[in-house]
C-alpha cells in the first residue's frame, strides 16, 4: 500500500498541516477502527471528537477544526477524502492483450491498450479504445464502440449498436440496450412494436450493479455527461438523461421522458413516460412522478406534488382524528340542540 507524510497530502490537496508534517501516513481508516499510521477525516465537531479519541495518526478536517493531533486542514473535508481514498487503495491494473478465452470476431477493432479479460465476447465491428478494460464475461454487441480508459466489471452486456464514452464504469450485471417496453393491442395480442435504436452513454458515467437501459424505439436513449446511477436502476426508452444527475437505487424512469441538467431522483422513486423534470430539480425518494416538475423544484409523495404544498398536506393529514373527533361533538351537540328546540326542523 502507499505511503505519504501529512505534508505530501497536504500539497496534493492544496492544504496546511497542523502539527507534525513528518508523520508517515500508510492507510485511511474511519474513526472508529483507525490504527496506528492512519489517516481518518472529520467534517464537523461530532466526527472529530471520534476520531481524537482513535488511534489515527493524522486527521484531515475541514479548515475550522482544531485538535492536539496532527491536521491536514482543507476547504471542504468531504472532497478531500474522495479525493485521498485512491492514493492509498488504487484500483487494479490490467495488463493489456486478450484472454486466450475471450472471442473477438475478425471485424472487431481493439487497440493494443485495452485488456479483454477471460470469456469475453466483442461481436462484429465492435471498437474497443485505448485502456479500455473488458473484465470476465463481458459482451460487446455488433457495431458497439467503447471510447478510452471506460471500464466494464464483470458479466456487462451491451446490446448492437451502444455507444459508450471515456472514463465509463458499468458495474456487474448491467444490461444495456435492451428492448424497450412497447407493444400494440392488436387483435387481442400485444404486438411487438420493434426497437431498432440505441444507447448513448457519454463521458464519465457510472452505472451501478444491475442497472438497465433500454434502447431506443427509433433513435437514442442519452445518458448524459457525468451522470452517477446507483444499483438497480431502470431507464427506459428513449430517455433523455442530462449532465451530471444522480439516479438512487431502485429508481425508474419511463420511455421517452427527459431530465434536465444535476436532477437528483432519489430511492424508489417512479417517472411516467413522456414527462420533463427541469434542471436542477429533486424527486424524493418513493415518489410518483406523473406530470412535468419545473426547474429547481422538490417534489415528493405518490402522486407527486411540491414539497411546500406536501408539507402542508401533511400537517393536515396528522390533525385529522382531532378534527374528526371534534366535529363528532360538534354533531352531539347540534343533535341536543335540535332535540331540546320547539322550531320544526326540515
Amino acid at each position: 500500500m502507499p505511503a505519504f507524510t501529512a505534508a505530501e497530502l497536504a500539497e496534493r490537496l492544496q492544504g496546511r498541516v497542523v502539527g507534525d508534517p513528518a508523520v508517515r501516513l500508510t492507510g485511511f481508516a474511519p474513526a472508529d477502527n483507525a490504527g496506528p499510521g492512519d489517516l481518518t477525516w472529520a467534517e464537523n465537531p461530532k466526527h472529530l471528537a471520534r476520531a481524537e479519541t482513535s488511534a489515527a495518526a493524522a486527521i484531515l478536517v475541514a479548515a475550522d477544526l482544531t485538535s492536539s493531533k496532527t491536521l491536514i486542514r482543507v476547504p471542504n473535508a468531504r472532497i478531500a477524502f474522495a479525493r485521498v481514498l485512491p492514493w492509498f487503495y488504487p484500483e487494479p491494473v490490467f495488463a493489456p492483450g486478450i484472454h486466450p478465452t475471450a472471442v473477438v470476431a475478425a471485424g472487431a477493432r481493439v487497440d493494443a491498450t485495452a485488456h479483454v479479460g477471460p470469456l469475453c465476447v466483442v461481436a462484429e465491428r465492435a471498437q474497443i479504445g485505448a485502456r479500455v478494460v473488458l473484465m470476465a464475461g463481458d459482451y460487446v454487441g455488433e457495431d458497439s464502440s467503447l471510447d478510452e480508459d471506460t471500464r466494464l466489471f464483470p458479466g456487462v452486456t451491451l446490446y448492437a449498436g451502444t455507444r459508450v464514452g471515456k472514463r465509463v464504469r458499468l458495474h456487474a450485471g448491467v444490461v444495456v440496450g435492451s428492448d424497450g417496453f412497447g407493444y400494440v393491442l392488436d387483435g387481442g395480442a400485444h404486438r411487438k412494436i420493434p426497437q431498432v435504436g440505441h444507447v448513448v452513454i457519454e463521458d464519465d458515467v457510472e452505472l451501478g450493479a444491475n442497472v438497465t437501459v433500454d434502447r431506443g424505439t427509433l433513435g437514442a436513449t442519452v445518458i448524459g455527461r457525468g451522470t452517477k446511477v446507483d444499483n438497480l436502476v431502470q431507464i427506459g426508452h428513449n430517455v433523455v438523461v442530462g449532465q451530471h444527475c444522480i439516479l438512487v437505487a431502485q429508481a425508474g424512469v419511463a420511455g421517452s421522458s427527459r431530465l434536465g441538467n444535476y436532477v437528483t431522483i432519489a430511492g424508489q422513486a417512479g417517472v411516467v413516460g413522456h414527462l420533463t423534470i427541469g434542471d436542477r430539480a429533486v424527486i424524493a425518494g418513493q415518489s410518483g412522478v406523473i406530470q412535468n416538475v419545473p426547474a429547481g423544484q422538490v417534489w415528493f409523495g405518490s402522486p407527486a406534488r411540491p414539497a411546500t404544498q406536501m408539507k402542508r398536506q401533511m400537517v393536515l393529514t396528522e390533525r385529522l382524528p382531532e378534527l374528526i373527533r371534534r366535529v363528532a361533538e360538534l354533531e352531539k351537540e347540534l343533535a341536543a340542540l335540535k332535540a331540546g328546540s320547539s322550531v320544526p326542523t326540515a
